[in-house]
C-alpha cells in the first residue's frame, strides 16, 4: 500500500481485498448469453466459485442483467446495432432478444441471489449506465470492484472504461470472463494493460483473498 495526501493508494490485489473497499459484481450470467459463448460451462463454474467465496468473505455481490428494449421502443442506435449483430438488412427483420421475464433474460440455475445481494437490470453495457450500481458502490464505502461473466468484448470492457471516469478501481478476473471473439477479448487485454486502470487477475489467486 503506498500513501499520499492522506490517502492509502492501494498498489495490487492484496490491498484492495476487503469486504469494506471492494464488491463482487457478476455480469450478465444469463442463459440467452451464455448460450453465445463456446465456454460457458466453464465460465459458469469459475464465476459459482468466485460467489462463493465472496459470501464466506463477506463481500457486497451484485448482479447485472441485459435486457433488450421492445421494437417499439427502440429508437434510431437500438435498432441500428440490432440489425447489425442481428446481421439483418431491415428493421423488419429484427428479432426481440432478451426481453423480460423471458427465459434467456434468467441468471442460469446456478447462480441464485440470496436475500442479500441484488440484481440490477440494464440496457446499456457499461453496467454504470443507467442502474443504481454507482449509488449503491459509493453509499457503502466501496472504492473497487472485481469483475466476471460474459461478454468481456461487448460488456464487460465498456464497464471498466467507464467506472475509472467514476473513480473506481475495476479487478478483471481474466478466467471468468468468457467471450466469443478471441481477438476481441485480446484487445480488450492489451488496452487494459496500456491504460494501466484495470488489475488483471484470475480466480486461483483472487479466491484466497475473498474467503478469507
Amino acid at each position: 500500500m503506498r500513501h499520499g495526501n492522506g490517502l492509502d493508494i492501494p498498489e495490487g490485489l492484496a490491498d484492495v481485498c476487503d469486504p469494506r473497499k471492494l464488491a463482487l459484481i457478476v455480469y450478465d450470467m444469463q442463459v440467452g448469453v451464455l448460450g453465445q459463448v463456446p465456454d460457458s460451462r466453464e465460465i459458469i463454474e469459475r464465476v459459482a466459485g468466485l460467489v462463493d467465496a465472496a459470501r464466506q468473505g463477506g463481500y457486497p455481490v451484485i448482479y447485472l442483467r441485459h435486457m433488450f428494449l421492445p421494437k417499439r421502443l427502440s429508437g434510431t442506435f437500438a435498432l441500428r446495432m440490432a440489425m447489425a449483430w442481428q446481421r439483418v438488412d431491415s428493421v423488419d427483420e429484427v428479432k426481440a432478444i432478451l426481453q423480460r421475464d423471458t427465459h434467456g433474460f434468467q441468471l442460469v440455475p446456478e447462480l441464485r441471489p440470496r436475500a442479500d445481494e441484488i440484481v440490477f437490470d440494464k440496457t446499456s453495457m457499461s453496467a454504470f449506465e443507467g442502474t443504481p450500481l454507482t449509488a449503491t458502490l459509493r453509499d457503502l464505502g466501496i472504492v473497487a470492484y472485481a469483475i466476471a461473466g460474459v461478454a468481456l468484448e461487448v460488456g464487460i470492457a465498456p464497464t471498466v472504461a467507464h467506472s475509472t471516469d467514476l473513480g473506481f478501481i475495476p479487478i478483471v478476473i481474466s478466467d471468468a470472463c468468457g467471450g466469443r471473439d478471441k481477438e476481441a477479448m485480446a484487445r480488450a487485454y492489451d488496452e487494459f494493460a496500456f491504460q494501466g486502470h484495470a488489475i488483471v487477475t484470475d480466480s486461483d489467486t483472487i479466491t484466497p483473498l475473498l474467503a478469507n
